[in-house]
């Protein structure tokens, strides 16, 4: 099960990247656990600047921006 981390302290974007998250997952019918770090230090420990934020299985794959759909799919496969 892959443990999928969205870091960002809820802003629009940060939501947008979640639900874009969760529909590649439905796609790829991946079992995974969502959680969402909003926690600034925390976020700050991952080595984030910019937000939103996707990590994977604790590795950050992508970060200031939302990747679409495909792109996603790539990172959490």
């Amino acid at each position: 099960m892959r443990k999928i981390q969205i870091l960002g302290t809820g802003c629009p974007k940060c939501k947008k990247l979640a639900e874009s998250v969760e529909a590649a997952a439905r796609d790829l019918q991946l079992e995974y656990e969502l959680s969402k770090v909003t926690d600034i230090n925390q976020i700050v420990e991952f080595g984030v600047m910019t937000t939103p934020a996707l990590a994977v299985d604790g590795v950050v794959k992508v970060a200031g921006k939302i990747p679409s759909i495909e792109e996603i799919k790539k990172l959490i496969a």
